[in-house]
């Protein structure tokens, strides 16, 4: 478990109780139309227009291994809580994907052996070609292949359950990878996704996912002194009215990541989410800092080789760095006579993805 020494955003918030903000956001009509329409068109729209690359174009990106090494992320939390399943005597797992994008964790969920993954996403044409890589994935008979189906929609706007062949199918995992936070837009929606959550999920079974960590981005903001921060890969910038006081829920901020997002996010205060899983029986039962789950996970041996084999980190020295030598300072106190190679990722990718914090809760019971 994450400690608890930044307090950055209790300081901001001006130590409002979490109670208190969930009265603010009910009810209002101005607040209802806003909700409306929201920033859920913005955010399709982008990622529809985002353009698909090869494996050779995405090897030209800044942060290719980066990219690699959040899917390295993505998968030891996959696999951690697939286990924990599979140790309980449970095979053939069910997942929820919520958030699924063009269905780049289709090949860790058949890596994983379950037997069927469900897939949602608000944008039509990154359903449409996950849909593609689902069935081209099945063409190849491959033995671990699974059932699927995918389905555009808002899952902070609609009961997802209506869409699905089977409406009563139950999930051992529901996944919601690097999407959660945009359900922070408001308390409907954020109550609405945790609803779609609860009632697909088993009781037992597992809701993981990955969020910007809301303390480590006030806590930034705070030391840039103004409405913005970022380096050369990525950028966090604020609305001047944001920065004194964010709200609960609505707390926008523009994101940009090198070549991949660029558009409206949330603050997710993380007490405030644990709050409202309880409301829908669901337990915060770990999370972490990517940077502490890195270092917890790269001893095992598997997962050591997984890093190499999806090229998480970059190696150095080389003759072609991402990035400007001086970024790899800590890559070269490494070296040695014993040790001529460490695999490493430059001080701004480091900075960029320690943004992140991977989550998991618990069904403990069906909601009252």
């Amino acid at each position: 478990m994450e400690g608890n020494g930044n307090h950055e955003l209790e300081n901001v918030l001006a130590k409002r109780k979490i109670n208190d903000g969930i009265e603010e956001e009910e009810g209002g009509d101005e607040k209802d139309a806003k909700r409306q329409n929201g920033v859920g068109s913005t955010v399709a729209s982008h990622y529809n227009n985002l353009k698909e690359g090869g494996l050779e174009s995405r090897k030209e990106s800044r942060i290719f291994f980066m990219r690699n090494f959040n899917n390295w992320i993505k998968s030891m939390l996959m696999q951690e809580y697939v286990s924990k399943l599979e140790a309980k005597g449970l095979r053939g797992l069910k997942v929820l994907d919520l958030g699924c994008g063009k269905g780049g964790d289709l090949l860790k969920w058949q890596k994983s052996r379950v037997s069927h993954v469900t897939g949602l996403d608000i944008a039509e044409t990154s359903i449409e070609q996950c849909h593609e890589r689902f069935k081209k994935m099945n063409e190849r008979r491959n033995q671990n292949s699974f059932s699927g189906e995918f389905y555009a929609a808002d899952c902070t706007k609609v009961r997802t359950r209506d869409l699905y062949s089977n409406p009563d199918m139950e999930f051992d995992i529901v996944s919601c990878q690097f999407a959660f936070h945009y359900c922070f837009e408001s308390l409907p929606q954020a109550e609405c996704m945790l609803k779609n959550i609860s009632e697909n999920l088993k009781v037992g079974g597992f809701f993981i996912g990955t969020t910007p960590c809301a303390y480590e981005i006030m806590s930034r903001l705070q030391k840039a002194g103004g409405s913005s921060f970022g380096n050369s890969v990525y950028n966090i910038s604020f609305p001047e009215d944001m920065v004194a006081k964010p709200p609960l829920f609505g707390a926008q901020y523009n994101f940009h990541l090198e070549g991949v997002v660029d558009c409206p996010e949330f603050l997710v205060y993380l007490p405030l989410l644990e709050k409202l899983a309880t409301k829908f029986g669901l337990l915060l039962v770990g999370k972490e800092r990517f940077g502490n789950y890195f270092n917890k996970k790269k001893n095992h041996e598997s997962s050591l080789n997984l890093l190499r084999r999806m090229s998480a980190l970059e190696p150095y020295p080389s003759r072609s760095l991402l990035a400007d030598r001086e970024q790899y300072a800590f890559a070269e106190k490494c070296l040695s006579e014993d040790v001529k190679m460490v695999g490493t990722l430059s001080r701004d990718e480091w900075e960029a993805l320690n943004i992140y914090t991977v989550f998991a809760f618990k069904k403990m019971n069906e909601p009252q």
